[in-house]
């Protein structure tokens, strides 16, 4: 018998000094037996920092990258089923990278633990135009995943390239840093 995907549930107040974006999410996701709470956090941190002003051109979701490998982690598609925004999570290579490039608008990858992995990349996807890459330190991502939990009211504030999470309990100051991109 297959083990199930743990369900959490998650309230995210976000405001984002940076974008000049106010806004309140709830969202569900489930992470997959062999995903831990460091990558489950990361993900979610992920959704947070690029969702957008309104829904206007899509909502941004979590897709199933663990399940299929089709899939990104999260995605945005505009009303009419163009992808507009591809983001991973993780440490994908760079014929991934450079296919979803140029199926998507735009393609943001978040890449937490090792940092080797950037160094045989980044000479690789020189020609990607529409792609950024950012790297969370190993430190930071495992405060995240302290936070993890199965329902979760989350306030995230971004200023000046520092993004505050916190809970009722704790706070994390996570400074994602741009390995590649504008």
């Amino acid at each position: 018998m297959a083990i199930k995907a743990t369900i959490y549930k998650a309230s995210v107040e976000l405001s984002d000094l940076d974008r000049q974006i106010y806004r309140s999410a709830n969202t569900v996701i489930a992470q997959h037996p062999s995903e831990n709470s460091e990558r489950l956090m990361v993900r979610l941190l992920a959704f947070a920092l690029n969702l957008p002003g309104d829904d206007n051109h899509g909502p941004l979701e979590f897709a199933k990258d663990m399940w299929d490998v089709d899939e990104p982690a999260l995605w945005q598609k505009d009303l009419t089923g163009k992808m507009v925004h591809w983001l991973e999570v993780g440490q994908p290579d760079e014929k991934r990278i450079m296919r979803v490039s140029a199926r998507s608008t735009r393609v943001s990858v978040y890449s937490f633990g090792p940092q080797n992995w950037w160094a045989g990349l980044a000479t690789k996807i020189t020609r990607a135009r529409n792609l950024d890459i950012w790297q969370i330190e190993p430190s930071q991502s495992q405060e995240l995943a302290a936070l993890a939990q199965r329902t979760m009211l989350l306030q995230v504030t971004v200023q000046d390239g520092a993004v505050y999470v916190s809970d009722e309990m704790r706070s994390v100051e996570v400074t994602p840093v741009r390995l590649y991109g504008e």
